[in-house]
C-alpha cells in the first residue's frame, strides 16, 4: 500500500477516534434513562404590565366605585372594542377612566332636567355635537369606537397622562376630573383583557 495513502487513513481512524471520546461516551455506557413523570401545566393568560397601563404614575388622589353586573359588561364592552379597534391596553385604560367620570360606567339614556344638554351613553357624547344618533351612541362598542377615534386623533396620547388624553377628546368643564379613576380603570383592563 501507498505510504501516503496509508498515513492519510490512519489520520482519518484516528480522528474518529478522538472525536467519538472528546463527544462522550458510546451507548453501551450511556447513564440510565428515567421515564419523566407527566406534569400538570396550568396555562394563565399574561395580565398587561402595569408599566403599559399606567405609564405615568397616576395622578392625584384616586377614586373608586363598586360595579355591578351591568358596569362590569359596559367596561368588559369599552376593553372588546378597543381591541376589536387593534388598540392597546392603555387606550382600554383611558377609555374606561373616561366612561368612569363621565356616567360611572352606566349606559345613561337621557336623564331630563339632569341631562347635560343631550349628553347620553357610556362617554355622555352628545348627538347634537356629531357623535351619533342616540341609538347609535347607546350602544356600547359604537359610542367606544367612537370615543377611540377621537382619541386616536391626539397626537401623542400614547405618551401623554390620562387626563390630558381624555380631556382633548371630551372636552370637559372638569378636565383633571378623569384622573381619579386611572388606577380602577387600570385594575379593570388588567382582569378582563386576557378573559
Amino acid at each position: 500500500m501507498n505510504t501516503i495513502l496509508r498515513k492519510s487513513m490512519l489520520s482519518v481512524a484516528g480522528l474518529a477516534f478522538a472525536t467519538g471520546v472528546a463527544a462522550g461516551p458510546v451507548t453501551a455506557h450511556a447513564a440510565p434513562v428515567h421515564e419523566a413523570k407527566p406534569v400538570a401545566v396550568v396555562h394563565t393568560a399574561d395580565k398587561p404590565d402595569t408599566g403599559k397601563l399606567i405609564p405615568h404614575g397616576t395622578q392625584g388622589t384616586q377614586s373608586r366605585i363598586a360595579l355591578n353586573d351591568e358596569q362590569t359588561a359596559n367596561a368588559k364592552a369599552i376593553i372588546a372594542a378597543t381591541k376589536k379597534n387593534g388598540l392597546p391596553e392603555r387606550a382600554a385604560v383611558i377609555s374606561i377612566a373616561t366612561s368612569l367620570q363621565e356616567s360611572k360606567l352606566e349606559n345613561l339614556g337621557h336623564l331630563g332636567d339632569r341631562n347635560d344638554h343631550d349628553s347620553l351613553d357610556l362617554f355622555q357624547q352628545r348627538p347634537s355635537s356629531g357623535w351619533g344618533t342616540p341609538e347609535q351612541i347607546t350602544d356600547p362598542e359604537y359610542s367606544t369606537t367612537a370615543f377611540l377615534k377621537g382619541l386616536k386623533q391626539v397626537d401623542g396620547w400614547q405618551d401623554m397622562p390620562l387626563t390630558d388624553a381624555a380631556q382633548t377628546v371630551q372636552v370637559s368643564a372638569y378636565p383633571d376630573a378623569y384622573a381619579q379613576w386611572e388606577q380602577q380603570a387600570a385594575d379593570l383592563v388588567a382582569q378582563h383583557w386576557n378573559s
